[in-house]
């Protein structure tokens, strides 16, 4: 599968971000009036100068008017949307190929979750009628299985592959400490993530995502209007979304090591961007590290590491913030935290402070100050191992060649 893209032709020049966290003080209508009030700030416009807006929840809100109501938006479309944990991607996505079509000059992506004290321990799923043949198992059950499987597959021995994840978690809390909108602050030190007890398979607690609440938003233009707003926008490389045929939970063969659909949504998005060796031009990517050894899997889906390569160099810290190309250099969903409507346009964010060069000086990424590098990559999922939806982005603060 290759799409033709929208390289170069639209630009984002304004985005919001809140901190996600158990904000107990704050609802979803104001974590959106957050998120969006920045995103209208930093690109130096106001509501009404946004002709459409997509609204990206997976279970906060059943329309539109989770967006136009606390915005007070008079007479604008507002396209409420859901896609697993690729909801706010998804939002990104048809915002952005609105604005390429013509059909609009200017959108903005939201996406909201809001399930701290919602009634809900955590993320509750509605009870979708089905046939009986759905898995039951938790997620964090469902993703366990991929360490093993890994292991085997490549030879890598238990207590090795159990450095391996905590070294993803201790590396993800260390990047998150350095920032202030993440969930989680402290780092992890190897040994205490090491003697957490399991839960769940072989994974504790420290190798799953936080829940949390949290919103934030883009303001997309034509590429040739980006400088009426922002000296610095970000201009997107590809967009590629990947549904899978759910083959994965019935076929004896699908060993949990790759996840089929994320492997054909980065080949898609390199193809777009004109990316041939995305670990040597990309400065950064935000992976979907939902549990520790989906980040390992998926370093070799997206292409960032050979085939049963990617543990060793998770151990030789080429994923570090000052590694060769860091990996979710905002903490990631490990320690930023993970509300599911949010999160794809979360990693974005971080693009928008590392490319243009605004991060803080802590997390500011050497392979953009110093080897001039000016791709990121954004990759969000959802679903299980064998049945899933994935989303790859490519943005960048220059025109391609």
């Amino acid at each position: 599968m290759t799409s033709r893209g929208i390289r170069d032709r639209v630009a984002i020049v304004g985005m919001g971000c809140t901190r996600f966290a158990e904000h107990w003080d704050m609802g979803t209508d104001d974590l959106l009036l957050a998120a969006t009030g920045e995103a209208f700030g930093s690109a130096g416009v106001g509501k009404d100068d946004v002709d459409a807006y997509w609204l990206g929840t997976a279970q906060s809100g059943m329309s539109g008017l989770t967006l136009s109501r606390p915005l007070r938006l008079a007479g604008k479309p507002v396209s409420r949307v859901e896609n697993y944990c690729a909801t706010g991607s998804e939002a990104l996505r048809q915002a952005a190929y609105a604005v390429a079509s013509g059909a609009y000059d200017m959108a903005m992506a939201v996406g909201v979750e809001k399930v701290k004290d919602s009634g809900y321990s955590g993320l509750n799923a509605l009870p979708i009628p089905n046939d009986g043949t759905q898995r039951t198992l938790t997620a964090a059950a469902m993703f366990s299985m991929v360490a093993p499987a890994y292991a085997r597959r490549y030879g890598v021995a238990d207590q090795d592959m159990r450095q391996v994840l905590a070294r993803i978690a201790a590396k993800n809390h260390a990047n998150g400490a350095r920032n202030p909108r993440a969930q989680f602050r402290r780092e992890m030190p190897l040994e205490r993530l090491l003697a957490m007890p399991p839960l769940a398979g072989s994974l504790s607690v420290y190798d799953c995502a936080g829940v949390a609440d949290g919103a934030a938003a883009a303001i997309l233009v034509r590429a040739e209007d980006a400088l009426r707003y922002t000296a610095k926008p970000l201009l997107i490389k590809a967009l590629s979304l990947v549904a899978g045929d759910g083959r994965g939970v019935a076929d004896p063969a699908y060993d949990y090591t790759t996840f089929p659909e994320v492997a054909a949504s980065a080949a898609d998005a390199y193809a777009q961007a004109g990316i041939t060796s995305p670990r040597a031009e990309l400065a950064m990517a935000e992976v979907h590290d939902c549990f520790t050894p989906a980040e390992l899997v998926l370093l070799e889906d997206l292409g960032l590491a050979g085939r049963g390569t990617a543990w060793k160099q998770v151990l030789d810290g080429a994923f570090d913030l000052d590694g060769e190309l860091p990996v979710n250099p905002d903490g990631g969903l490990k320690s930023f935290g993970h509300p599911i409507g949010a999160s794809g346009l979360r990693m974005l964010f971080e693009c928008w402070l590392q490319l243009r060069q605004q991060a803080p000086p802590e997390r500011q990424i050497a392979s953009v100050t110093s080897a001039g590098r000016t791709l990121g990559l954004t990759h969000n999922l959802g679903g299980m191992p064998g049945e899933c939806v994935s989303f790859v982005s490519v943005v960048g603060s220059e025109p391609s060649a």
